[in-house]
């Protein structure tokens, strides 16, 4: 299935960036990848920049974050 092998390229473990989603075992946060494309740069321009990336590992990081955004309700926290 493509949604398997898409969301088996994030990996999270506790030795690399303190247990952050990343791609791939490399040390680049889902977090930042979702960053730089709200930032407004292009897949293209990710992937100059990152030249060990795939296009994939950006496929990857978007669907995290949609799976991520399946939330029935949103609370306001109260400090």
């Amino acid at each position: 299935m493509i949604y398997n092998s898409l969301i088996e390229r994030i990996t999270v473990k506790h030795d690399i960036c303190h247990g952050k989603p990343t791609i791939r075992g490399l040390r680049y946060p889902v977090e930042t990848i979702l960053e730089l494309l709200a930032s407004g740069m292009t897949n293209e321009d990710i992937l100059e920049d990152y030249e060990d990336l795939e296009q994939a590992d950006l496929q990857a990081c978007l669907l995290f974050a949609a799976q991520l955004s399946k939330v029935k309700t949103i609370s306001k926290l109260v400090a």
